[in-house]
């Protein structure tokens, strides 16, 4: 009895540090500031499945003329991805339609991208989506930048 209730206590244990680091990481992603909730779809065929498969929720941050992006199920230090301003060319902008509506948070656009010719997809809310276009349009003079 003293041994499962001793297990039981550990588990608990090790389930809330779990949180505590997810929770601290996150903390740790934002503390620098020009963050932004973003999932991704990333390596996308021709046309893109619409069940809403392939979607992976992330925090995106502004690192010069870069974003990195840091997947939010995760332990890694380091982000996941990360987008030159320079090679990013915006192709489209759409609603979620179908499934996907239930795999992206409520207020998501969808933004189809290609990023040194590989196609991929950014959801984002409306707010982040007129910042991220903005940064995209302030590239230093010279910087070629495709914004549909």
């Amino acid at each position: 009895m003293a041994l499962a209730l001793l297990v039981v206590a550990l588990v608990v244990v090790l389930g809330a540090l779990g949180l505590f680091v997810f929770g601290l990481r996150r903390r740790l992603i934002q503390r620098s500031g020009g963050t932004f909730d973003c999932s991704v779809r990333w390596n996308l065929p021709e046309h893109p499945d619409p069940s809403g498969k392939g979607w992976v929720y992330g925090v995106a941050r502004y690192n010069g003329d870069r974003i990195n992006w840091f997947r939010v199920f995760s332990y890694a230090p380091r982000p996941r991805r990360s987008l030159e301003r320079s090679a990013i060319e915006v192709v489209t902008r759409r609603a979620p339609e179908g499934e996907e509506e239930l795999a992206l948070l409520s207020d998501a656009v969808v933004l189809a991208c290609v990023h040194r010719g590989v196609r991929l997809e950014l959801a984002m809310s409306d707010d982040a989506l007129t910042g991220f276009l903005a940064w995209l349009e302030a590239a230093p003079p010279g910087q070629r930048v495709n914004v549909a």
